[in-house]
């Protein structure tokens, strides 16, 4: 699948379990690793795990097996690798406190940080 197929269908599975602020960073000239890094809050440990669950499920049935999936039994942060793809769900403390739409957005050499794409909920 597609980079760009996937993070849609990521920011999707995220929007219809009612993810927060959910955010797609384009890193593809940051590393190599990966093209799209999502983010998103959830309102509680539970809705975390959900979130998280929620985007498995979908990649799953899309053909993407993650290749790992971090911090689900804690709900606080759970990151989900889907090679292209890597996606975090965090509750709100977590994400203001690692602020990685920051990290991943300075500009080389400089303290500037372009903002995040802001994703829109669909009608």
């Amino acid at each position: 699948m597609q980079a760009e197929k996937l993070r849609d269908l990521v920011v999707n599975a995220l929007q219809d379990m009612k993810g927060v602020e959910v955010r797609v960073l384009d890193v593809r000239g940051m590393t190599t690793l990966m093209d799209f890094m999502v983010i998103a809050s959830g309102t509680s440990d539970r809705h975390v795990k959900s979130l998280a669950r929620e985007v498995q499920d979908d990649a799953r049935r899309a053909g993407v097996k993650p290749m790992g999936v971090e911090g689900e039994q804690e709900g606080e942060w759970v990151l989900v690798d889907l090679r292209d793809v890597v996606v975090h769900v965090m509750r709100p403390q977590i994400r203001d406190f690692y602020n990685l739409e920051k990290l991943w957005s300075l500009v080389p050499g400089t303290d500037e940080a372009p903002p995040a794409q802001a994703v829109s909920r669909r009608p």
